[in-house]
């Protein structure tokens, strides 16, 4: 059996709020880190209503992911504008928990939980 590379797909909308919508799907770790960060790039976030980041098709992250995810943080408070993460799986969150993200993110279901969330 041969171990293939992880993959990272990230989807880009604008959901009808005006909120920028990011969605990965597969690893985000040290080797697919780049996809995120590059979608990130291509943002305007201060011409957005917010950003939500969907994990719903995340299997696993790595502290490199931790650290892109830190860095949306950081972009989008530079921005003044909201994020809110979304779909995470059950052992995502107790990782998320662990290492304290509760204390900087919130954590919602799905998108439209997380962009009525970015509106309070």
């Amino acid at each position: 059996m041969t171990k293939t590379d992880p993959v990272l797909t990230v989807d880009r909308h604008t959901h009808p709020s005006g909120a920028a919508v990011l969605r990965a799907t597969g690893e985000l770790d040290h080797h697919t880190a780049g996809a995120l960060l590059g979608a990130l790039d291509e943002l305007d976030l201060a011409r957005s209503a917010g950003l939500v980041i969907d994990l719903t098709g995340l299997s696993y992250c790595d502290s490199t992911g931790i650290t892109v995810l830190v860095t949306a943080h950081h972009r989008a408070e530079r921005a003044g504008r909201p994020l809110a993460l979304c779909g995470l799986g059950p052992d995502l969150r107790q990782m998320f928990h662990t290492v304290g993200l509760d204390q900087i993110f919130t954590f919602h279901d799905d998108v439209d939980q997380a962009v009525n969330a970015l509106r309070i």
